[in-house]
């Protein structure tokens, strides 16, 4: 019989490779998207939410609206979906801590890009986010308390289906976000072009996007 410490070491390396190997996958997938100059992607974190960070995000016809990410064992999250028909964003962080690995301890994996004179584009992009801060924000042309099912283009994410169409809403043509910290359970775009592209995985102490 395994010891409970046995068990939670287990536990915690699966969890550590449910995250690593995908990641590993995707980052294959990436190189070869980015030599074709774009890159065609859908981005998630399973179980656990991740860190991200930008000097500044500018993005055309905003939708926001209530949603609820499903994860692993039944396990949902209230988060505010945040869409945006198109986007650029200026040295973009993205890291996500699996504690406790055995032998390894901590691992932080930390993905940058945009922090040249190119910056990271994206179209119908879409955030589930947990918490944001940001420390200045500036809304052309705001409209709040829209039915989420009436939101401008992009509008809900297709097959949506745990929001209320019903339910409140708000978007603006053009959405200026400067200096970006945020949680978020998932990230989806229907292109993502990362230039400049880092990933890499650091162990010790937490090493999250600052």
């Amino acid at each position: 019989m395994e010891s409970p410490a046995q068990v939670r070491g287990g536990t915690r390396w699966r969890r550590f490779a449910v995250v690593m190997v995908p990641s590993v996958a995707a980052t294959a997938a990436i190189g070869v998207a980015l030599a074709q100059g774009a890159l065609a992607a859908s981005f998630s974190v399973s179980g656990q939410d991740f860190k991200v960070t930008a000097d500044q995000l500018i993005g055309d016809n905003m939708v926001q609206y209530g949603g609820v990410a499903d994860g692993p064992n039944n396990s949902r999250h209230a988060v505010v979906v945040s869409g945006f028909k198109s986007a650029t964003i200026t040295n973009m962080c993205q890291s996500v801590v699996t504690p406790g690995v055995p032998i390894l301890g901590n691992v932080t994996l930390v993905l940058t890009a945009g922090g040249g004179d190119e910056k990271v584009s994206a179209d119908n992009l879409y955030l589930d986010v947990a918490s944001l801060d940001v420390k200045r924000a500036k809304f052309d042309n705001m409209e709040i308390g829209v039915a989420a099912g009436k939101l401008q283009s992009p509008g809900m994410k297709a097959n949506e289906t745990l929001s209320s169409p019903y339910g409140f809403g708000q978007q603006a043509t053009k959405a200026t976000l400067t200096g970006v910290s945020q949680r978020a359970w998932a990230t989806t775009a229907g292109s993502f072009t990362l230039p400049n592209l880092s990933l890499k995985l650091k162990t010790g102490a937490p090493a999250e996007c600052q």
